[in-house]
């Protein structure tokens, strides 16, 4: 998952690229199953937040994120900086404090318990630096309001452990779907339209025509999916989701 630099064009260039970098690490390492990374990396997005907020309250952002004193006291100053606007004044301080804290305190109680919670911790890590960065395209976005909307949805792209993304693609990996309900899962995984050229190469479909007539066009027929045959294009329905979200696994068997 990438959020493209020009979004963030009224920030320096080297805190977007920060920014990029950490959130990029923690989305990789949450769909890899590298939680505790994920956990860590979330601190280093908090650090990079803070400096952001903390450079607009002052009038002049640093070229380079830094690592407040003491995170949670300097979190609360940023509610006395009442020419802020309310979201970067009381909610966004506020989901740095929960999430430094999951970074920071959560680690020393996990050995012995009886439910290991670095799967929960990783996607609250996960969610709330989603939440974070979309207030920051919010706020500070350098782009028209349609391209600035699409940029925060393509945030809440869906987490889900069954598929891997690695190198640009995606692959399902349970082995006992049908292409069918692998489709419809990589529908789901995706915010927006996708390519059929994409679909073919994610599946591995032997037979592009075959795919198109067997798996495309029936899913459209039931209102699964919209598929748009001259632009080859895929997106799913609501009906597609509910059918994913009641009859597949989202988990890795």
């Amino acid at each position: 998952m990438t959020i493209p630099l020009n979004i963030l064009g009224a920030l320096p260039i080297n805190l977007r690229e920060e920014l990029v970098s950490a959130f990029g690490n923690i989305a990789r390492n949450f769909s890899e199953g590298r939680w505790e990374p994920s956990e860590l990396n979330g601190g280093k997005l908090c650090e990079i937040v803070y400096s952001i907020v903390r450079g607009h309250a002052d009038g002049s952002f640093p070229q380079h994120s830094s690592k407040p004193s003491n995170m949670v006291r300097d979190c609360q100053k940023l509610e006395q900086e009442t020419q802020l606007p309310r979201s970067l004044r009381i909610q966004v301080p506020r989901v740095l404090i929960a999430l430094y804290e999951i970074r920071n305190n959560r680690g020393v109680g996990h050995v012995g318990s009886d439910v290991d919670p670095n799967h929960m911790d990783a996607v609250a890590v996960l969610y709330m630096s989603k939440w974070l960065v979309a207030e920051l395209i919010r706020v500070f976005h350098d782009v028209d309001t349609v391209t600035a909307s699409e940029s925060v949805d393509s945030l809440v792209e869906r987490q889900l452990e069954v598929i891997w993304s690695i190198d640009g693609k995606k692959r399902v990996l349970s082995e006992k779907l049908s292409l069918h309900d692998k489709t419809l899962l990589l529908l789901y995984s995706e915010p927006s339209s996708v390519a059929e050229k994409d679909l073919l190469a994610w599946t591995e479909a032997a037979n592009a025509s075959s795919y198109r007539r067997d798996i495309l066009k029936k899913c459209h027929k039931a209102r699964l999916v919209e598929y748009d045959d001259a632009a080859r294009m895929v997106r799913l329905s609501p009906k597609g989701a509910r059918y994913v979200e009641q009859n597949i696994s989202l988990s890795v068997p």
